[in-house]
């Protein structure tokens, strides 16, 4: 994708249906107008109250003017968990029926064989299936670096793209041999990772406001690093000023193996390491005990829900209304392509609904709360207050969906409820950073069918060097 140039005058976006703010009052605007000046949100209000300045603009030609007649509008959707790599291995036979462990035991073999153009590859595509379907901000885990594979990769891939990007520094370190789940072949260096980590946060972390790009320290989970890397990950990033995020009480299985290796819940591991706090976020928590809960909420500690993935591993239904009734800052996820082997996250945000339903009854989450969590619970969990509501001097992260298409009809008395309760579509318009990235449904400045292409001649030679190891 070929970044477009920062604007030069002012972005009117007009006649929204509905444009849904999320702002302190939570105001929802009939025909809704929002302008954009440079990358930051400079008026919200009615269309019929523009002001004069702005009007003027729009009548001399001297703004960029998008009409949204029959669409909602709302702040760019915010994904917190996420593996990118793991579109090149979506619905791999050998993993389709298993938990979690049984799961990651299936891949690892395939994702030892990543090379650095793979991690490009699949960081793009991920990222287009994301920007599709609302998101203008994510974070992505990459934990393992094979074949000299490294961060970077996907960093450069977010920047062509344009999305803006919290890049998760993984890392594993115990292997099979060591008492840990991977494989050895795919564990590295705690010294290593340590260094890494250190200079990628030169190279490439900003704390800027409306920064771009950020940089986390993220070590995979407690069942593949040890004691000793998750406290001095936690040391090296609050010396540094970068957030901490890594998985948690996923299923029964992660219990287990918490209680058996550390005589103690994942809840009281994480404490017990420095891992809890406003910079801190944990994956999954499916299995987050209630003394968890308290935890987590007392410290602002966060959790990044991720539905579709808890449901395909049968890990369980996260008790995500008891979380936030506790203060738990709570954000959304769609987790790994191979987990959840879709990316949508207007998608994750009705599963959200639906599962909460299904395990707390009908008022367990409502279609609203759902689309919060999408946008202010992610810009929170996070740490950034910059996102996820459309208020001036806010970023400048705007989409919008068209709700005239037959997936739709009918609900028009709600159009803000049905985003959530119909078919999630993909979105009309997505700017991020006050640059239009998708038009009319369409990127700007990117040809997605060579994109795709590539991504399945690599999809094909991932799987069958993992089939076929000793091929020549």
């Amino acid at each position: 994708m070929n970044t477009p140039p920062a604007p030069n005058r002012p972005l009117i976006l007009r006649h929204a249906e509905v444009l849904v703010t999320m702002d302190a009052a939570r105001r929802e605007i009939a025909d809704g107008a929002l302008v954009v000046e440079d990358n930051v949100v400079a008026w919200v209000g009615a269309t019929a109250e523009l002001p004069t300045p702005y009007a003027d603009a729009l009548r001399n030609g001297r703004a960029e003017v998008i009409d949204l007649h029959g669409q909602v509008a709302m702040p760019g959707l915010v994904n917190t968990h996420h593996h990118m790599f793991q579109s090149l291995t979506r619905a791999v036979t050998e993993a389709q029926d298993a938990e979690l462990f049984g799961w990651l035991g299936s891949l690892y073999p395939l994702w030892a064989r990543l090379t650095p153009e793979m991690i490009r590859v699949s960081t793009q595509t991920a990222m287009a299936e994301l920007m599709l379907s609302g998101c203008t901000t994510s974070s992505d885990h990459l934990y393992l670096y094979p074949n000299g594979s490294r961060l970077d990769d996907s960093i450069e891939a977010a920047d062509a793209m344009g999305l803006r990007f919290h890049a998760a520094r993984g890392s594993m370190s115990v292997g099979r041999s060591k008492g840990g789940l991977p494989p050895d072949e795919v564990v590295e260096d705690e010294a290593a990772i340590l260094r890494d980590s250190e200079r990628l946060i030169d190279q490439w972390h900003d704390a800027s406001r409306h920064a771009m790009r950020r940089i986390v320290l993220a070590p995979c989970s407690p069942f593949s690093v040890s004691r000793e890397l998750m406290r001095e990950s936690a040391v090296l990033a609050r010396e540094r000023g970068v957030s901490l995020h890594t998985h948690l009480a996923e299923n029964d299985n992660d219990i287990a193996y918490s209680r058996e290796k550390f005589g103690m819940t994942p809840a009281e591991y994480a404490e017990d390491l420095g891992w809890v706090g406003r910079d801190v976020w944990h994956a999954h928590c499916v299995k987050l005990d209630p003394a968890g809960i308290a935890l987590f909420g007392r410290t602002g500690t966060g959790v990044a829900h991720c539905p579709c993935s808890n449901m395909r591993l049968a890990s369980g239904i996260a008790p995500i209304g008891a979380m936030r009734r506790a203060g738990v800052p709570v954000g959304l996820g769609v987790d790994g392509s191979a987990s959840n082997d879709g990316a949508h996250l207007l998608g994750e945000a009705r599963q959200a609904l639906l599962l909460q339903r299904v395990g707390f009854g009908p008022a367990a989450m409502t279609a609203r709360e759902a689309l919060e969590i999408a946008t202010l619970g992610g810009a929170a969990v996070l740490g950034r207050d910059d996102i996820g509501a459309l208020a001036p001097g806010m970023s400048a992260d705007v989409v919008a969906f068209d709700l005239r298409d037959v997936g739709h009809a009918g609900a028009a008395h709600d159009p803000v409820a049905a985003l959530v309760f119909c078919q999630p579509g993909n979105v009309s318009l997505n700017v991020i950073d006050g640059r239009v990235r998708i038009r009319d449904g369409r990127f700007t400045g990117l040809e997605l069918a060579p994109l795709l292409a590539r991504h399945r001649d690599l999809a094909r030679q991932l799987y069958e060097a993992a089939r076929h190891p000793h091929a020549a």
